[in-house]
């Protein structure tokens, strides 16, 4: 592959398969949620070898370092060479964790939900896939 001197964030982030497309890459960098240094970074900020990005994708959180530029997507094997993932071993675990939390659960025999706690529950479960 060619090696490209320049190279856009969301691009970058797509094409190492942080984000499964280009567009989400894009809202997380519009959103706040990848930095580098302590600070937001716009999507067109160009990417550098050896600077380190943190990443929040809903309650999972990364650092990865930039060890090669890849401007087109490839398989997941392929993209793996051109960052190292630093993320701290805390935050793996406790995101892996957090999977586990638990559900509320309705008695059995309270019969069907009224469209209130329908409504409640909907809500719970959006408020859940939402923070991405």
């Amino acid at each position: 592959m060619a090696e490209v001197e320049k190279l856009r964030v969301d691009k970058y982030l797509w094409a190492i398969r942080v984000f499964k497309t280009r567009s989400l890459a894009t809202e997380a960098c519009k959103a706040g949620r990848v930095k580098l240094d302590g600070r937001s970074v716009k999507p067109s900020a160009v990417v550098k070898m050896g600077d380190s990005y943190h990443i929040q994708k809903g309650l999972e959180k990364k650092v990865l370092r930039v060890t090669g530029l890849l401007e087109k997507r490839v398989d997941a094997k392929t993209a793996a060479a051109f960052y190292e993932d630093i993320t701290p071993v805390e935050e793996t675990y406790s995101y892996k964790s957090m999977g586990r939390a638990s559900v509320p659960t309705r008695d059995r025999g309270a019969g069907r939900p009224t469209k209130k706690d329908r409504r409640e529950i909907d809500s719970l479960q959006n408020d859940w896939w939402d923070e991405d």
